[in-house]
């Protein structure tokens, strides 16, 4: 008997989204899916605090035992401190987790150091408005007394000189004597970063001015733009200011704890190999499935959406090792679009866009992200004409449409999307916790593929992922 579906993260009010009452039907409800526990794919899937019986009080006492052993004696009573903060913690597991750790974050500083200038920082991307948002649905606002900002790569600057140069900071990031730097440890982007200096990658982004956020994505490919984040954090400016760091040390199938510390350099080890271990095996998993409906429904834009803890634009680049740093350049980033013409990659370096996703059915996905390079090299069908209008209204994705079809229903979506793709495996990225929301033959395929993908991880892959890195194998019999 197959296992039932697993309830989809619910739909969320936004202003980079439709109104969740057209969304009145999720891909998950059909009779032919089911689901997949990741932990039966994978027997050595960490154990999770978050879900969990204890609910967010678990993430509450796990951030409380960590930032015990950090030291903040450098923060002095009536010092202010600015608690550093992205938006895309806000979408995990629906963001409560990563709220509950900011809360905690405060409450221990102020009980810690006896300051009370305690305010939060909250960083975004292309959607400038997106972090108050999840400030006030989380009631943030209210529990930091109102010092609350969230903060956009347009906001003015801040000069921060570097070995490399003069890059360009946030000045809001930077106007308090300290600054604590809240994150997470989902691998996400791992087709910009490679899994390369993560636990950084703030400083050159949610943190930094669009200039210095371009530099990283529109003049150096994914592996050398990475020193751009280091060299911020490196600088003299920001090293006087950084008190420490607290992530919610994540795998695919929820939160697995909170780490802490006043070195972030010794955090992003811990990282590095966290996701390379707790990702690596769904990523190469996934690029074994041969022909695929791709269902997007998640309150996210295009390739933000989660499946299995993996984004769909890591999917789209799933026909190739996004870990393996010999690989130059991946199918997607910012980067490697300028290398694709009508029909595909111009150049050899660049792989095409995975060519297993026969199809996307977009059901639920914001705009504010430039996403048309997806409908261009993916076929794909939009669920309903308000969602279209979304598409269309958005400066960022005026072409998004332009490669897309529109069907009144899910139901005429999913039936055009089977009768011209030709394959029943559909994968729905709905944000499912702790597993996938898959077709029955899906299922099939990545249980029948499990094992193999399990010795190749272990014996190959992985120990390869680490040395690239600079770390020692050994540590994961350690660990």
């Amino acid at each position: 008997m197959n296992r039932a579906v697993i309830t989809p993260q619910k739909p969320r009010v936004s202003q980079y989204g439709v109104d969740p009452k057209y969304i009145t039907k999720r891909v998950s409800e059909y009779p032919e899916m089911t689901s997949i526990v990741l932990k039966d794919l994978f027997p050595d899937t960490p154990e999770v605090i978050y879900p969990g019986e204890k609910g967010v009080p678990a993430v509450r006492e796990a951030a409380e035992k960590a930032l015990e052993k950090v030291d903040m004696s450098m923060i002095k009573p009536g010092d202010s401190v600015n608690v550093c903060a992205s938006h895309h913690g806000f979408t995990l597991l629906g963001g409560e987790p990563y709220a509950e750790l900011l809360r905690a974050v405060r409450d221990v500083i102020v009980r810690k150091t006896g300051t009370e200038n305690v305010r939060l920082r909250a960083g975004v991307g292309l959607r400038f408005r997106e972090t108050e948002e999840y400030m006030k649905s989380f009631k943030l606002d209210e529990y930091y007394k109102g010092k609350v900002k969230g903060v956009a790569p347009v906001d003015e600057g801040i000069p921060i000189e570097t070995e490399i140069g003069t890059l360009y900071g946030i000045k809001a990031v930077y106007d308090a004597d300290w600054i604590v730097h809240v994150h997470n440890s989902d691998v996400r982007e791992v087709h910009f970063h490679r899994q390369v200096d993560r636990a950084v990658k703030p400083f050159g982004m949610s943190y930094a001015r669009i200039e210095t956020r371009s530099t990283y994505h529109q003049n150096l490919g994914p592996r050398a733009a990475n020193f751009v984040a280091r060299s911020i954090f490196a600088s003299e400016f920001v090293q006087k200011k950084f008190a420490f760091a607290a992530f919610l040390d994540m795998s695919p199938s929820g939160v697995v704890g909170v780490d802490a510390d006043n070195d972030l350099y010794a955090l992003n080890d811990r990282v590095t190999v966290g996701g390379c271990k707790n990702y690596g095996k769904i990523m190469t998993l996934l690029g074994e499935i041969d022909e695929c409906i791709a269902a997007l429904d998640f309150p996210c834009p295009v390739p933000y959406v989660f499946a299995a803890g993996v984004i769909y634009a890591n999917f789209t680049g799933a026909n190739m090792d996004l870990f393996d740093l010999d690989v130059p350049l991946p199918p997607y980033t910012w980067y490697t679009e300028a290398f694709y013409g009508k029909n595909g990659p111009l150049v050899k370096d660049v792989p095409p866009v995975n060519p297993a996703i026969k199809m996307a059915v977009h059901n639920y996905a914001w705009g504010g992200y430039p996403s048309a390079f997806f409908s261009e090299h993916i076929p794909t069908v939009v669920v309903g004409r308000e969602q279209a209008e979304v598409m269309n209204r958005d400066p960022q994705n005026i072409e998004y449409m332009s490669c897309s079809v529109v069907a009144d229903s899910l139901d005429a979506a999913m039936k055009f999307a089977y009768h011209t793709a030709k394959t029943d495996k559909v994968i729905i990225f709905d944000g499912a916790a702790g597993g996938i929301n898959v077709s029955e033959s899906l299922a099939k395929l990545l249980k029948e593929k499990a094992p193999q993908v399990n010795k190749l991880v272990d014996e190959e892959l992985l120990p390869k992922w680490l040395r690239q890195r600079g770390v020692d194998p050994a540590i994961i019999q350690k660990s």
